[in-house]
């Protein structure tokens, strides 16, 4: 889900291609099949369980024909608004991998408000999609996402060092920071961290200390005593013990640990089939409770929208209804070991059995997601969150690097008073 090198497609197209032919084609008209094309950046060990709901849907009905390419989420970024804009792009895809992006398309009109929703099998079961979900693709009353997929982030660890350093999975932040700290031993990191191109997890690393980014009124708390507080365990961490390198992205930090070079890390589902092709003797767990006591870790969604250019909406949000449908989710997850994003699905007991999907499935009543609704939330994190813990992590001080960083915070989400 998260870095991806590799080319994955259900139905190859380039990207020419895909520019070239635009939203949709066929159709009754033609008697041929509506044919709709779908963009992602599902290119992660996840992708398999995504082709297959594509093949699944295809073998399911001959109405609709649906092919889906998946390149980096960078080029996907890149490419998608100016395709969207012209009608020259995919009829369905998904954005990013950060879910508040649906707000820019929202606001340039380039996103179809979904309508076919209800109880049916034919029908998007909103209902039945946990409420933090449906809040978060909701503008003005109305929907224009549905979730992808959902994740929570849970804690990795090397079972072999931690048996060689004598050391147990950390139940506590306190364990954690202990364990992280005596791992760090003959060239391994004890807790590798990311700090861009990745899925957030210093966010994670504050809530369990307490902090957080903003407050109610969007305004930023970085640089109050408490924000302060939650990031200056971790960045000494970093700093003077040299629990993880500086300067990671997402892509290198799983590389160090799939190479075994690094004891822990906070990861989503998507990472255990690379990490055990690896051959590391991989656990996993849930990630530590917080200093209150309380557990809490980041719920992750990448979100699917539907061009306003496609000449076949319906067909479309038919897709899209199959897509996040509880058949389909069932499978995904026993493929990938996503919790479901659908709340009918929690007792079902062949997930339950999953010992992977149980662990991931078990954090998303205490998960949170990052910056929810939080305006220019995308901008928050690329200009003033990511440039935040670099910085720290390189030596500028927790006065004046969150001071920095709220300034621009507030700027960018309207904030107005503290």
């Amino acid at each position: 889900m998260r870095y991806k090198k590799q080319l994955a497609v259900v139905a190859v197209a380039t990207a020419v291609g895909l520019l070239a032919t635009g939203c949709s084609g066929g159709g009754s008209n033609s008697g041929d099949p509506v044919k709709l094309t779908v963009w992602t950046g599902f290119t992660g060990g996840d992708a398999p369980g995504y082709e297959q709901i594509v093949k699944d849907f295809n073998a399911s009905q001959k109405k609709i024909t649906v092919s889906m390419s998946a390149e980096p989420w960078d080029t996907i970024q890149q490419k998608l608004p100016s395709a969207w804009m012209t009608g020259q792009g995919p009829d369905i895809a998904a954005p990013a991998s950060d879910p508040n992006v649906i707000a820019q398309y929202v606001k340039t009109k380039s996103v179809l408000p979904i309508t076919k929703t209800g109880d049916s099998a034919t029908t998007i079961n909103v209902s039945k999609f946990a409420p933090a979900l449906v809040d978060e693709f909701t503008y003005d009353d109305k929907l224009y996402a549905v979730p992808a997929n959902y994740a929570t982030l849970s804690l990795y660890y090397n079972k072999a060092l931690f048996t060689a350093a004598g050391v147990t999975p950390p139940t506590t932040v306190d364990e954690l920071k202990a364990a992280a700290k005596k791992l760090t031993t003959d060239g391994k990191y004890g807790l590798v961290l990311a700090d861009n191109n990745t899925i957030q997890m210093w966010p994670v690393l504050q809530w369990l200390e307490g902090g957080d980014i903003v407050d109610a009124k969007n305004c930023s708390v970085l640089s109050s005593a408490k924000g302060r507080d939650s990031l200056k365990p971790w960045v000494d961490l970093v700093v003077n013990d040299k629990i993880s390198p500086v300067g990671l992205t997402g892509a290198e930090a799983d590389a160090l640990f799939s190479a075994g070079k690094a004891a822990m890390e906070i990861n989503g589902p998507w990472a255990a089939p690379g990490y055990k092709k690896a051959g590391i003797d991989l656990g996993i767990v849930q990630v530590p409770v917080a200093a209150s006591g309380k557990p809490v870790t980041l719920g992750s969604t990448a979100p699917l929208a539907i061009s306003a250019k496609t000449k076949h909406p319906e067909e479309a949000q038919e897709f899209l209804a199959y897509w996040t449908g509880k058949v389909a989710q069932k499978k995904f997850s026993l493929s990938t070991g996503f919790p479901s994003l659908r709340t009918d699905l929690a007792d079902d007991s062949e997930l339950a059995a999953n010992p992977v999907v149980k662990v991931f499935s078990s954090q998303v009543p205490d998960s949170r997601l990052y910056l929810p609704q939080v305006p220019n939330a995308t901008q928050v994190d690329s200009d003033a969150y990511v440039p935040l813990i670099g910085s720290l992590t390189r030596g500028t001080s927790l006065d004046d690097g969150t001071s920095i960083a709220s300034k621009k915070i507030d700027e960018l989400t309207g904030c107005s008073s503290k």
